[in-house]
């Protein structure tokens, strides 16, 4: 067991920082960024936690993590303790313990973020995940009592994934639909390799289907079947399908050739391991010189994926100002550490093509900001005269997503907003027909993986509350 420190000594501590490959090596591979701690890392830097009593980190947690005592079990070195206590509420704790911005949520309410060292929350649950999942150590299930209800499930997402592995742990019959060949939603097709590897994503889908989950691929709600049909088939329904469709600016010269969307782009990379063509059958054309629309996650995994398939200058292309940047801070870090070209104050206005239709660059217009908008950020306001043109072949448009239609027109009685995102009850995720439940991206459109776990957690309490009480739990 590790030595217990003093309070004054774990005060005095750094945060310890991640190993990671160096910049050089890893833009010509697909391979993990952040190495992961050693044990003997993980474990100084849980002797850094005050084990607070009224502990303000799990109220940042959507997850709902016990997060000090986790932590508490890393210092007496009982990895597999402390494994076992991140999945009584985490059915996703290697995914999260990476792509979770911990920075805004468990670990801005860290009473050691006011010195500007908060404890590296989300390095050490990605230590226990790992470490489990290398020694073959399996979460420990409480026995249940089976029940006779069936709940189903639309998407495999990160919302899909939890609501599912809470509802099978109280004894339902779980059923997730997806509609594509493998299982993870935007775990697999979004988030590209070298930040959240599929082989991590595809143990915890595993361990989760051990659980008794049943899992059907290949199967387009609102295509193969309707919601309409599911819902006379079970009990009540989650709907976590997601955003997946594109958005674009719709500004001239979209249509060229190599213009992309992110969702195609990125998919082709990550689903359909582009990034290893030819021994995989879907190639990828990349250009010289890459512009990404958009300051996002998505942005930066698609300016950093363009990098390392053989572009020699990748550009992010963004209205605001880097204050304003929604990716995280780690991301941006990544992205500057690799070479990634940054706009800021930058519109794309045209989108220029040669007499082929092929993209030879872009025109933008400089930005000022002016007043807050409704989004709580200061508003870009075009300066006139100020247009110029960068040199380009390749663009992708990463402002975002929006719903795919598809899988609403076969939802009777579940309304939309006008975005096409279906809506649902904060507390609860009941939708406006009673039974249909929904959360993640195609309730809050493009959202964080952690919200989206938040959502399905939240499904689940209440679809169990449903299904045992009986009562309507209706978005009147």
């Amino acid at each position: 067991m590790a030595e217990m420190i003093s309070p004054k000594e774990r005060m005095k501590r750094e945060q310890i920082s991640m190993p990671e490959q160096k910049p050089k090596e890893r833009i010509f591979n697909f391979k993990e960024v952040p190495l992961g701690y050693t044990r003997e890392q993980a474990i100084y830097e849980a002797q850094r936690c005050l084990q607070c009593k009224n502990a303000k980190c799990i109220t940042g947690c959507p997850a709902e993590i016990n997060i000090p005592q986790f932590i508490k079990k890393i210092v007496e070195e009982d990895f597999s303790g402390a494994y076992n206590e991140i999945l009584k509420t985490d059915a996703l704790p290697a995914i999260t313990g990476r792509v979770c911005p911990q920075e805004e949520q468990c670990q801005m309410y860290c009473v050691l973020e006011k010195q500007g060292k908060p404890i590296a929350i989300g390095r050490l649950e990605r230590f226990v995940a790992d470490w489990a999942r290398i020694n073959n150590v399996h979460g420990e299930l409480p026995e249940i009592e089976k029940k006779t209800k069936k709940v189903g499930i639309v998407g495999s997402g990160p919302a899909g994934l939890t609501c599912a592995a809470d509802l099978a742990r109280i004894g339902y019959e779980v059923t997730i639909f997806e509609a594509l060949h493998l299982l993870g939603g935007v775990l697999v097709y979004g988030i590209p390799e070298f930040r959240l590897p599929k082989d991590i994503v595809k143990y915890e889908v595993d361990e989760i289907e051990k659980q008794g989950v049943k899992i059907i691929t290949d199967y387009v709600v609102g295509a193969t079947k309707s919601v309409d049909k599911l819902a006379e088939e079970f009990d009540a329904l989650f709907l976590a399908n997601g955003a997946g469709a594109p958005r674009f600016m719709n500004i001239p010269g979209e249509n060229l050739n190599d213009v992309y969307s992110a969702n195609e782009f990125l998919t082709r990379s990550n689903l359909m391991k582009a990034y290893d063509f030819p021994k995989y059958d879907t190639p990828i054309k990349i250009g010289k010189r890459a512009a990404t629309i958009g300051a996002g996650n998505v942005a930066m995994d698609s300016a950093r994926t363009a990098l390392r398939l053989g572009a020699e200058k990748s550009y992010i292309i963004y209205r605001r100002s880097r204050k304003e940047v929604p990716a995280r801070i780690e991301e941006v870090h990544h992205a500057e550490e690799e070479g990634i070209i940054f706009n800021f104050l930058t519109l794309p206005i045209k989108v220029l093509g040669d007499k082929n239709g092929n993209v030879i660059g872009m025109v933008c217009q400089k930005m000022k900001l002016g007043e807050p908008d409704d989004s709580g950020r200061r508003r870009p306001i075009p300066i006139e005269d100020s247009e110029f043109t960068i040199e380009i072949d390749m663009v992708i448009d990463a402002i975002g997503t929006s719903a795919n239609p598809i899988l609403a027109r076969s939802a009777t009685g579940v309304d939309t907003n006008r975005w096409g995102y279906f809506i649902a009850k904060d507390t609860t995720g009941a939708t406006t027909r009673e039974g249909i439940f929904a959360g993640g991206d195609i309730v809050r459109g493009s959202a964080t993986v952690i919200s989206a776990v938040g959502d399905g957690k939240v499904a689940a309490r209440a679809i169990d509350q449903y299904l045992s009480s009986g009562k309507s739990l209706k978005n009147k």
